[in-house]
């Protein structure tokens, strides 16, 4: 029996969805108004956070196998910020309070700062319908 390789680790999925944030939050920036888009966008960072959030275990797992606790414990302490910025953003695009989706959005782009996102990129638009996932509870 062969091994069964994983080709869409958490690491894969963490980066995708980084840049995927990059794009929303770029364009949450070019809102001027309240639209259907933009509570799918603010909604679509509030869950992706979450899912990076959720993905972190995964991705120390290997590390903790061999005993690296201080490499998981850092890279933990790292990406912290994301469950925590996911949570507020998700109940502040609930509660449409707009300024913290706002100042919420600028924060989290200052921790993305360093992601490029070309403007040939594959990612499509990933929030359509975002709003609805989120309000239904994921």
């Amino acid at each position: 029996m062969s091994r069964v390789i994983n080709i869409d680790s958490a690491g894969k999925e963490r980066t995708r969805l980084s840049k995927a944030i990059v794009l929303a939050v770029r364009e949450l920036a070019k809102q001027s108004q309240v639209t259907q888009e933009t509570k799918d966008l603010a909604a679509f960072i509030a869950i992706a956070l979450q899912t990076i959030s959720e993905g972190i275990d995964a991705s120390v797992a290997a590390w903790e196998k061999r005993d690296y606790w201080v490499k998981a414990d850092k890279f933990r302490m790292e990406w912290l910020w994301a469950g925590q910025s996911a949570q507020k953003m998700k109940t502040a695009v609930l509660s449409s309070d707009w300024p913290t989706v706002a100042m919420q959005s600028a924060l989290i782009a200052q921790k993305f700062s360093k992601i490029v996102v070309s403007e040939n990129h594959r990612l499509g638009r990933p929030w359509v319908g975002a709003f609805r996932q989120l309000s239904n509870g994921k």
